[in-house]
């Protein structure tokens, strides 16, 4: 009995293995990791400055300090609200990291809109040189601080899919310069970047973590905010 127990246990856990289901979660929770909202913003400064460093007034920088500086917008922009989110877990006021649970999202949401704004006014005023040279770095970031501060408001009546505001802000910023400033280094990464957000947006569904509508809602609220920055700022 105990072999034919220990050979059932195993059994069952090769079907879960193999389940379709099973191989989809894992697949969605990996997407919707890789790429995280907040993440997203470093993605985005690492495709201009490197091909398209024109546009966000970089090309005069080296190689090197081209490296340090998108090391500082990651530090400022997914490290420090990662430590806070770790810190909200230690303490208690989320029970995960993912922040699924709609009323546990508005005081994370509201401490990233902190976060970006410092974010936002150290790139454009405290460091003086990338101010003076690269002032649309600053104007991103207050494009995405307005997004997640978009966010933070519905999500107090409304569970809104940030990831989807997310890349939707991505696709609309790389669409908005390409078009604007006829750049054409941009276009496949654009068409990659929708690429992924299709599948973004599926694995969303797939783990049941929004609806189509509040997946739509995110993506057309990235989308507004990432377009009129560009036909307003740049």
């Amino acid at each position: 009995m105990i072999v034919q127990s220990g050979f059932q246990r195993n059994f069952t856990r090769i079907i879960l293995i193999k389940d379709p289901i099973t191989l989809n979660n894992r697949l969605a929770i990996i997407l919707s990791v890789v790429f995280h909202p907040l993440i997203l913003t470093t993605y985005l400064f690492g495709l201009l400055f490197f091909l398209a460093p024109d546009l966000v007034g970089v090309s005069a920088f080296e190689l090197p300090a081209l490296g340090s500086l998108l090391l500082l917008l990651w530090l400022n922009t997914f490290i420090a609200p990662a430590i806070m989110m770790f810190y909200f877990k230690k303490m208690g006021m989320i029970t995960s990291l993912y922040v699924e649970d709609a009323a546990e999202r508005r005081i994370p949401y509201i401490a990233c809109v902190i976060i970006y704004g410092l974010a936002t006014y150290l790139f454009g005023w405290q460091l003086q040189p990338i101010g003076e040279l690269a002032p649309q770095i600053s104007v991103i970031l207050a494009s995405v601080t307005l997004s997640l501060m978009l966010i933070a408001m519905v999500s107090y009546f409304w569970k809104i899919s940030a990831h989807a505001t997310g890349i939707g802000g991505t696709i609309g910023m790389l669409s908005g310069l390409m078009i604007r400033f006829d750049e054409s280094a941009l276009l496949i990464p654009l068409l990659l970047t929708i690429l992924i957000g299709g599948w973004l947006m599926s694995a969303r569904l797939q783990l049941n973590a929004h609806t189509p509508s509040q997946i739509a809602a995110g993506v057309f609220c990235g989308l507004l905010v990432s377009s009129a920055t560009v036909y307003f700022f740049f």
